[in-house]
């Protein structure tokens, strides 16, 4: 099949670059001529495992273009996903306006029947806005061009992406056709051999959908810090409230995992675009609102344990980080933990020296050469000269060290771990004071949400 993919960012290049893995057709479209050229060269803008060979060998097999020429590309689509960014509006509402652009874009050159599929997250009822704009279009122009609007959302997880797409859990087709259902099942056909993965239904189910799952994810999460608070005050130990939880099929173990509050590209806008989209129409979101309150004071809670353990202050210390992308197996900084601790402890006087698989280089484009920041090549190197190490992501680089060395490395020998990855009696046993998340002692830090601490 012939598919046309706008955006080239992290859900338009993995799903480009599976559809051409199974012999489609694809090409992908940008606006910015820089990223075209570094992937017409074999270069990927971001990292995510196996994605790079999946393009290079698409790309070789001439199965995957791209390009900033929208016209041909129109042209030769049967099927147009609709893959740009929706980042947050000033208000915190979903900013639709590179879909609706895409969606010119495409009434100013579609010239046969196409089906468009609505790939970026969007709020409920952008189908509706990007079927109007392609006919005003189309009526500008003087044709009568048929076409099928359908919202696909996407169901990535950046780290797992391409794994993601290939073996899919489920396929969330919006629309009221029937052409474009036989055209979608023709398209997904490899990825679905199995057992049934397309779940069809409206338009604006799909749209809401997509949020819905989002929203109960992030909320699980926050939840379970919440539960990671009370431990602290009650002197219980969250991580076995987890596997005690976890262990129920109701609940299970995943997105329980208490720590310091979710990031990324996903979760923190589509929570605030479905609160948005709430009040839009008259409802107040209590739990919404309730999950976005908890996990900003979360994302602070690295600092005030610090603060706790140094009342006297931070101001000339050197703070060892590891981990600064805001979960492994990825390089996005968007939202991170990090971010906020890092930038709570050069405004209490310290600095900080840092060690990320992947993201060192995002952090140099965020924070460019800032004396407060130095960049570390290894894990103990982040530690040369540190007063104390603090834990921010959980990549596997960092599950098994030699405590041993962590200890002697250190000018206070405190580790603070952030995503409760180790085991208190073991870190302890070499000499190390260990905090973690909800793990029997009591913190205490600013409620943001505006009740008590």
């Amino acid at each position: 099949m012939d598919v046309t993919i706008f955006g080239t960012g992290y859900v338009g290049l993995v799903t480009g670059a599976c559809l051409a893995d199974v012999g489609n057709r694809v090409v992908c479209v940008d606006i910015d001529q820089g990223k075209i050229d570094r992937l017409n060269a074999g270069e990927i803008p971001i990292y995510e495992p196996g994605l790079d060979d999946l393009v290079e060998r698409n790309r070789k097999a001439g199965n995957l273009r791209f390009t900033c020429d929208s016209a041909p590309a129109v042209a030769h689509g049967e099927v147009i996903f609709i893959a740009v960014g929706t980042p947050p509006d000033e208000d915190g509402s979903a900013d639709l306006s590179h879909v609706l652009a895409v969606a010119k874009t495409v009434g100013q050159h579609l010239n046969r029947y196409a089906v468009v599929v609505n790939k970026s997250t969007v709020p409920v009822g952008t189908a509706d806005k990007v079927r109007a704009k392609l006919a005003a279009e189309l009526a500008g122009r003087g044709v009568d061009v048929p076409f099928d609007v359908v919202s696909n959302p996407e169901f990535l997880k950046e780290g797992d992406a391409v794994k993601d797409c290939m073996k899919p859990d489920r396929i969330v087709v919006g629309t009221r056709s029937d052409k474009a259902i036989a055209k979608l099942k023709s398209l997904y056909a490899p990825f679905n051999r199995n057992h049934e993965r397309m779940v069809l239904m409206d338009e604006r189910s799909a749209e809401l959908t997509k949020y819905a799952a989002n929203a109960l994810l992030a909320t699980k999460i926050s939840f379970m810090n919440e539960v990671s608070n009370i431990a602290e005050r009650v002197g219980a130990d969250v991580e076995s409230v987890r596997l005690g939880i976890g262990s129920d099929p109701r609940i299970g173990y995943a997105f329980i995992y208490p720590g310091v509050g979710y990031g990324g590209s996903c979760f923190p806008k589509d929570v605030q675009a479905l609160r948005r989209t709430a009040g839009q129409h008259g409802y107040h979101t209590r739990i919404i609102e309730a999950v976005e309150a908890v996990n900003q004071a979360q994302k602070h809670k690295l600092m005030a344990m610090i603060n706790q353990r140094f009342p006297d202050g931070i101001g000339g210390m050197t703070v060892a980080i590891w981990g600064l992308a805001f979960k492994p197996n990825t390089d996005d900084m968007r939202e991170a933990p990090s971010r906020y601790l890092m930038e709570a402890l050069w405004e209490a006087g310290a600095k900080v020296r840092a060690y990320d698989p992947e993201a060192g280089d995002e952090a140099r484009r965020i924070y460019g050469e800032c004396d407060g920041l130095i960049l570390a090549d290894e894990p103990m190197e982040a530690l040369d000269g540190a007063d104390f190490l603090a834990v921010v992501t959980e990549w596997k680089a960092f599950w098994a060290p030699e405590f041993e060395q962590i200890r002697a490395a250190l000018n206070h020998p405190v580790l603070f771990d952030g995503r409760n990855i180790y085991d208190p009696a073991k870190v302890e046993e070499a000499g190390l004071e260990y905090w973690g998340i909800g793990r029997g002692r009591a913190v205490a830090y600013p409620d943001l949400s505006g009740g008590e601490a």
